[in-house]
């Protein structure tokens, strides 16, 4: 709210995030690297490997369809070119379908149950939910806005988030309240 020089009232309109709603409940709207390559499925790999292989599975083709004929030692350096070209493929592919699970874009109970674990546990050690950083709380946000939802864009930029913050996009009171729920269960077993 600010007040004008003829001393009217000005509101200024806040405009709350975008929550995508889709098929599959929201994760974390700006995963961390490190978050994302642990959840990564072996499926993942596999499809990324197969997107990886057709960049020097094509230059294979089409040397045999049509050799190059440009002397002894001139096709290694391009296969080594689509080598490379299909290995940065396979990643950025194996990371943005890993992280569209985060997005709840793709089906994800599977990294929902794990995500739960791994913040319950949090929770009961008594850690930061999200890692502890040194930036400033203003960097945080910066870096957050960033790279939230980045990985929609991976195929023309890879953008991961490789800051810890507070901003995910969820209510992180779920994973205190399984927190409370499952010490509440263990002292009742203790006790009885």
């Amino acid at each position: 709210m600010s007040t004008s020089q003829d001393g009217a009232v000005r509101h200024q309109a806040v405009v709350p995030d975008k929550v995508p709603t889709g098929e599959y409940p929201l994760i974390d709207n700006d995963p961390h690297f490190n978050r994302v390559m642990r959840y990564t499925r072996p499926s993942d790999w596999a499809y990324g490997a197969a997107a990886g292989a057709i960049s020097p599975g094509l230059m294979l083709y089409w040397e045999r369809v049509s050799p190059s004929f440009v002397g002894k030692g001139g096709f290694a350096p391009i296969m080594r070119l689509s080598g490379a070209i299909g290995a940065t493929a396979a990643f950025v592919f194996a990371y943005s379908r890993s992280t569209s699970r985060f997005y709840g874009i793709r089906e994800n109970r599977r990294e929902v149950e794990m995500d739960m674990r791994e913040m319950v546990d949090k929770v009961k050690k008594g850690e930061s939910l999200y890692g502890t950083s040194e930036m400033t709380e203003y960097m945080q946000g910066v870096a957050h806005r960033n790279s939230r939802y980045s990985a929609t864009f991976a195929h023309v930029l890879l953008w991961p988030n490789f800051v810890n913050h507070p901003y995910h996009g969820v209510d992180t009171a779920k994973y205190y309240r399984q927190a409370e729920l499952e010490l509440e269960q263990e002292r009742t077993s203790r006790e009885g």
